[in-house]
């Protein structure tokens, strides 16, 4: 397939993903500072799947898309005000997550084993990240906002750790043999 073929088809799967995120954000569970939501699930699944060029790029056109104020973060919301609220740093850190989840998967095969490694490593960047930005934000103490930005999130996180490395490995192994994901996309456009 051809570089320009190749980076076209990588866009259009990036910008599916982003979708994909937004759509995902939308189901939650509310608790009073912070929902549960099916983005870290998606944002795991972009990263396991594209790995860290093209799966953090999703998440940055994902925020970027929501920051304009198209309502794609949870509970049908967008705009700035997100970003740099409350709940803003566990939107950031999706980034470094999506990257770190990346980066070890094509650092190692992309086996289930490595990806439940990595992605349990993204939730704790995310809820980290998420926290310290929740504490500061909030004015809260570091308890309260490690008791209601960390801890009921970490049980959660983890089973969601684990569903986006099986679906992210099975998936992505599927769109290989179907040739409609290349194992190396990330070696043929750095070439590029």
């Amino acid at each position: 397939m051809k570089n320009q073929q190749l980076k076209l088809r990588m866009m259009i799967v990036t910008a599916l993903f982003a979708a994909i995120i937004g759509v995902m954000a939308q189901i939650t569970i509310p608790l009073p500072l912070v929902p549960i939501t099916g983005q870290t699930l998606a944002i795991g699944l972009a990263a396991t799947i594209l790995g860290s060029r093209y799966g953090t790029l999703s998440v940055i056109l994902y925020l970027i898309i929501g920051s304009a104020g198209v309502p794609v973060f949870a509970e049908f919301s967008g705009g700035v005000s997100k970003l740099i609220g409350p709940t803003g740093g566990y939107l950031v850190g999706f980034v470094p997550t999506a990257f770190l989840i990346g980066w070890f998967m094509e650092k190692r095969d992309f086996t289930f084993k490595n990806a439940v490694i990595a992605n349990s490593m993204g939730t704790l960047v995310t809820l980290a990240l998420g926290t310290a930005w929740l504490k500061i934000a909030a004015e809260l103490s570091w308890s309260a906002a490690i008791a209601g930005g960390f801890t009921p999130f970490i049980i959660v996180g983890l089973i969601k750790a684990v569903l986006a490395s099986w679906i992210g490995v099975l998936v992505r192994n599927r769109l290989i043999s179907a040739r409609l994901l290349f194992s190396e996309i990330n070696d043929q456009t750095k070439s590029a």
